[in-house]
């Protein structure tokens, strides 16, 4: 896969654009908050009485009401929760949704299950971080950046491509990369990874590895520092060095035992 960095991204297409972020939780405060950073004109749609309301005014954006916020935007980048989506586009999106308008999320669920059914005559795009919200934005601080990938469904005007990646790089993604790819294989690739990986895979065999340690009469401390405290120091080993270099950097016990074992476990 190409990737494409700062470099090869231009800003121009943002330049007088309003961007709309809507929700204002893990993802949205992050991605807001690193493109008003960044420079980029950014304001805040939230339900009435929301509770995200006061930490948004305090980093100084404009919060209006959903419905509000998508009349005054020309980007709409919808970031509440997946089950949400469908709902608030219905009620509050759709009606204000003139063809100059584009509308962008991070995670494809909602279009390739057709949750929800875009007008023909606007853009439709997709920018999706290798990340959770905190990080999204401690990297960003740091001068670094999550990698991302950036997907386009609808191109009405003949420029999403170029919207989608101004975007990513205003979300500071392209400090690391951004890769272009549909929405289709982001949706299906994050749920599978999700599932039966990073979220789901992942945290049974740290709940099975602690509650065998501690049925064996192991203290619950030693079984939490071995079987889930060490996990972050394994992780940075291979996304750095890969599964063969974290190999070469743990000792010729754990090598010989994490070869052998593993694959009797996860077979």
């Amino acid at each position: 896969m190409k990737f494409l960095f700062d470099k090869d991204i231009s800003m121009h297409p943002l330049e007088g654009k309003m961007i709309a972020v809507i929700g204002f939780g893990s993802q949205g405060e992050a991605q807001a908050q690193n493109m008003k950073d960044s420079g980029l004109n950014v304001i805040i749609g939230l339900r009435k009485n929301s509770k995200s309301a006061k930490p948004a005014r305090e980093y100084g954006f404009e919060v209006l009401d959903v419905s509000e916020a998508v009349k005054k935007a020309d980007i709409v980048h919808l970031l509440i929760p997946d089950e949400e989506q469908p709902a608030v586009y219905k009620k509050q999106i759709a009606p204000f949704l003139g063809e100059k308008k584009s509308l962008c999320f991070s995670h494809g669920f909602n279009i390739v299950f057709k949750k929800i059914a875009p007008p023909k005559n606007i853009d439709v795009f997709m920018v999706s971080p290798h990340a959770p919200g905190p990080p999204v934005r401690n990297l960003y601080l740091e001068g670094k950046g999550a990698a991302a990938m950036v997907c386009v469904h609808q191109n009405a005007s003949g420029k999403a491509r170029e919207t989608v990646l101004a975007v990513a790089k205003g979300c500071g993604f392209a400090r690391t990369g951004v890769y272009e790819t549909t929405f289709e294989q982001e949706t299906f690739s994050d749920l599978f990874a999700e599932q039966a990986v990073l979220c789901g895979g992942l945290s049974e065999l740290v709940k099975k590895g602690f509650e065998t340690m501690v049925e064996a009469g192991y203290p619950k401390e030693l079984a939490f520092l071995s079987c889930a405290y060490e996990i972050r120091l394994i992780a940075d080993l291979v996304s750095t060095k890969g599964i063969e270099g974290m190999w070469g950097k743990v000792s010729n016990t754990a090598e010989f035992g994490g070869r052998t074992r593993g694959p009797k476990i996860i077979d």
